[in-house]
């Protein structure tokens, strides 16, 4: 019995994942967090004017520049808002299109359900006819054959 519970007791210490896990070493860096974050915003910044000019720093937009940038975003603008107004009428008329095939279709579906109402009474009205003809030939040849049973019973006396 012991050696079963000492095996029950065992057992999740070795499916546990807790030994796998590595301790934490003490060659880790000690740098700030602040440090840490404006560490890569310097680094973009000097990357971005690397590439534009090795040798100088980045220097401000002169007026000319912010104009002409103000003028593309400007331009951009415009060519999105036609962009936008040539969907719309996309929009627009294809709603319409939508909206004349349903009205259509449902002109057809009530033309359809009257179709299905007047051959339902005609199918009822034929049903009455056919009743009235079966209990017409019932009742003709009940008559028949009571008469002729009635005259049989008269020539045997």
């Amino acid at each position: 019995m012991s050696a079963i519970s000492k095996a029950l007791f065992a057992l999740p210490l070795l499916c546990s994942v807790a030994w796998a896990v590595e301790p934490a070493s003490n060659t880790a860096p000690t740098t700030p967090v602040a440090a840490v974050t404006a560490t890569p915003a310097k680094t973009v910044a000097a990357n971005n004017a690397t590439v534009a000019d090795p040798n100088t720093e980045t220097k401000p937009l002169t007026a000319e520049q912010i104009a002409k940038a103000k003028a593309d975003q400007e331009n951009k603008i415009k060519a999105l808002v036609k962009d936008q107004e040539g969907r719309l009428k996309q929009l627009e008329q294809a709603n319409l299109d939508a909206l004349t095939q349903n009205q259509e279709l449902q002109l057809k579906n009530d033309n359809l359900l009257v179709q299905v109402q007047v051959l339902q009474s005609e199918r009822s009205a034929q049903m009455f006819l056919y009743g009235g003809a079966t209990l017409g030939v019932g009742v003709l040849l009940g008559f028949l054959i009571a008469s002729y049973i009635h005259t049989k019973r008269r020539r045997q006396w």
